[in-house]
């Protein structure tokens, strides 16, 4: 009887539990927290705590069916690989797996684009579009180097982003324990609207910075012993992220009061010179392009084994799978995102990019939440983690609720990616037909 968590693959199995709760951390820690605050103070005012507390518990449930058919379904590919699975179409199949892989692609270019910004101008004056570029490609070459060089990067920075947030957590509190600031601003809410519409609107955008953890399922090939190692590095690593983002949100409504917050671009870093607790401002500029760093090299990892992995289904072009033969790592899929993520960026407009990555992630939860139930009926020879039927459903009413409030210029610019996506599809079946012609002759 074949183990499928230990079954060969091509990829070396290097990732251990630690290091894939690192992973996951880094990439749901990521960019957006250090400068969530301010857009988030424009919804609920001082209550920051609260949309944030409602994004971690929406996460949550998505993150229990991604636990349960990760495990299940040990294989890179992720969302596409339940798919195929759940509703037998290769085409239902490829536009979930191609949702996750734009996605990806569009979110490092954003990443890309945050890291030429302001922070990286305070170091270095140079223009922001050919700075991004240059930034992915560096990101690129370390991601064909290998996982475990990949990974070993990710320990490091991961470490420096969440030092970051303790900075933030820790000044704030001496500052308050040395009479300043106001605790009462953490249950205010702007003028004239309900705590409950403030709320689910701050939820919305919270809610973008815990994606991240989806990105996981398409390492799962390099992990060591998944069905143990999975669950148990997917809960810690978002409980973790959320106690921080809690305790950020809190100390950043006691430091400044929430217009303060909306003014900066640098909420954070504003948060912290209020304390007047000498921690140096190009410090702080320091961490946050550490963090933009690291999660942009956690999303080129997924989105690189994630073209990999539709390759190998023969959902994509086939060159997509060839493997570097001594690093064992996907160079023409690393090559082929590294090279669009590149042309993204001449986009420019980092909002848009912010909330298309949401608008394509909530069609793959929305799938993953669904394919949970559908494959109830599917048996597996292994072990494996196994969530409460409710929490899918409720993970399916909480992706259909967060896709009502997207904007149209956000459809707009989701819906032509997946048609170039629809265009490589049928340029993948047309080389498999011609396979297939050539080999009956």
């Amino acid at each position: 009887m074949t183990n499928e968590t230990e079954a060969p693959s091509r990829l070396r199995r290097a990732i251990t539990g630690p290091m894939l709760f690192a992973f996951i951390l880094g990439d749901v820690l990521g960019a957006g927290i250090y400068a969530l605050m301010g857009v988030l103070s424009a919804e609920v005012g001082g209550m920051l705590w609260a949309p944030l507390l409602l994004a971690l518990l929406l996460a949550l449930l998505t993150a229990g069916s991604y636990a349960e058919l990760v495990t299940k379904y040990p294989r890179a590919g992720g969302a596409a690989v339940f798919a195929e699975r759940a509703f037998r179409s290769r085409i239902v199949s490829f536009l979930i797996g191609f949702s996750m892989l734009a996605a990806g692609v569009v979110s490092a270019a954003g990443l890309a684009i945050a890291f030429a910004g302001d922070y990286l101008q305070t170091f270095l004056p140079v223009p922001p579009i050919p700075a991004a570029m240059v930034f992915l490609l560096i990101v690129g070459a370390l991601n064909a180097r290998g996982i475990r060089e990949s990974m070993g990067a990710n320990l490091v920075m991961t470490a420096i982003e969440l030092s970051g947030l303790v900075i933030v957590i820790a000044v704030v509190s001496v500052f308050f324990v040395g009479g300043g600031g106001d605790a009462s601003r953490v249950i205010e809410t702007p003028a004239n609207t309900g705590v409950g519409v403030a709320v689910l609107g701050g939820a919305i955008i919270a809610y973008y910075s815990f994606v991240g953890f989806e990105t996981s399922a398409n390492v799962i090939e390099e992990v060591k012993e998944p069905s143990k190692t999975y669950p148990k590095a997917l809960f810690a690593a978002l409980i973790t992220a959320g106690v921080v983002y809690l305790l950020v949100g809190l100390a950043s409504a006691v430091a400044l009061p929430a217009d303060e917050l909306q003014e900066s671009s640098g909420p954070l870093l504003a948060v912290v010179e209020a304390t007047g607790i000498g921690v140096p401002s190009w410090l702080f500029s320091l961490i946050a392009l550490i963090a933009v760093a690291n999660g942009a090299l956690l999303t080129m990892i997924m989105a690189s084994r994630l073209a990999y992995g539709m390759a190998e289904q023969r959902l994509l072009p086939g060159g997509l799978s060839r493997v570097l033969p001594r690093r064992k790592t996907p160079w023409v899929a690393i090559v082929a995102t590294t090279i669009v993520a590149m042309l993204l960026t001449l986009v420019g407009d980092l909002a848009t990019l912010a909330e298309t990555v949401v608008l394509l992630l909530l069609f793959v939860f929305l799938s993953a939440n669904v394919s949970v139930l559908v494959l109830r009926r599917d048996r597996v020879e292994h072990e494996h983690f196994r969530v409460w039927t409710f929490v899918p459903v409720l993970g399916i009413a909480s992706c259909i609720l967060l896709l009502t409030q997207q904007r149209g210029i956000v459809w707009l610019f989701g819906g032509a990616l997946l048609v170039v996506g629809l265009g490589l599809f049928a340029l993948a079946q047309w080389a498999r037909r011609r396979e297939a012609t050539s080999h009956e002759r």
